[in-house]
């Protein structure tokens, strides 16, 4: 089992950034990756970012979000973070973090075996 504590949300105007959290216990040594997904309010699920817990830390972006949104890792913490700058309205959502046991490049809702509770970004105009 992964336990995963998000943290960092809140209310931020447009043009502002935040930071992220998610830090991962228990049997951290099973990742394959670790990633963030976003649900605003009567939407689906989308995928955000991932990155390889392993190597080199491959990242992969979501089309809309590459060039503002960066993923890091820091592995002596199994801790990773989703730095958002620019932020704009449609970007509120709930921002939930996961961990892949099976895939190092999962980018999708069903590659993901843990899932945090999520934390809410609500960006105001």
């Amino acid at each position: 089992q992964v336990q995963l504590v998000e943290s960092g949300g809140g209310l931020v105007q447009a043009g502002g950034s935040l930071r992220l959290s998610c830090a991962a216990s228990g049997r951290t040594f099973t990742m394959y990756a670790m990633g963030w997904f976003r649900q605003a309010p009567g939407k689906e699920r989308e995928f955000v970012a991932a990155i390889s817990w392993g190597g080199s830390g491959r990242r992969y972006y979501e089309d809309s979000v590459k060039g503002r949104f960066t993923i890091s890792r820091d592995n002596a913490k199994n801790t990773v973070y989703l730095q958002i700058n620019s932020l704009k309205p449609e970007d509120t959502a709930v921002y939930t973090c996961a961990a892949s046991i099976r895939y190092y490049s999962a980018t999708t809702v069903d590659e993901y075996d843990y899932w945090g509770q999520g934390t809410q970004v609500t960006v105001s105009s």
